[in-house]
């Protein structure tokens, strides 16, 4: 099984969340991925905090140390379906999550999130590792 990390785990890993540290450091990194977009998420953090010298070393030395996934055509066309889905039934869901669900669906993988809006798109695997 694969596991892609969302932003907020990554942030719970980074405020030293006991348990998602736990999880996160039991799985070989081949089994842990992140989506391109929760990487421009942690970037654009980065850049509000352009002083935040240790915080900026923290996430760049884990980005060198994970996977990050490209966004490809096979990602949009999820992407394109999922969006189309959660109209038509007037669910709710950010742009940058949908893109997230997507490309976790694509990438069969697991999504690790603390963001309950995700258990809305069916089909979607997600596990929450801060409880």
């Amino acid at each position: 099984m694969r596991y892609m990390l969302d932003t907020n785990t990554v942030s719970s890993l980074i405020k030293q969340n006991q348990l998602v540290r736990k999880r996160i450091t039991s799985l070989p990194m081949d089994k842990l991925c992140l989506s391109v977009i929760s990487e421009a998420e942690l970037l654009y953090g980065l850049a509000k905090k352009p002083h935040a010298t240790n915080l900026h070393q923290v996430v760049q030395e884990f980005l060198k140390r994970i996977e990050v996934l490209a966004w490809n055509s096979d990602v949009a066309e999820h992407y394109a379906i999922l969006r189309a889905d959660l109209e038509a039934k007037g669910a709710v869901l950010g742009s940058l999550d949908m893109q997230i669900a997507a490309h976790a669906f694509e990438a069969g993988a697991v999504l690790v999130t603390n963001d309950q809006a995700f258990k809305s798109v069916k089909k979607l695997k997600v596990e929450d590792w801060t409880k």
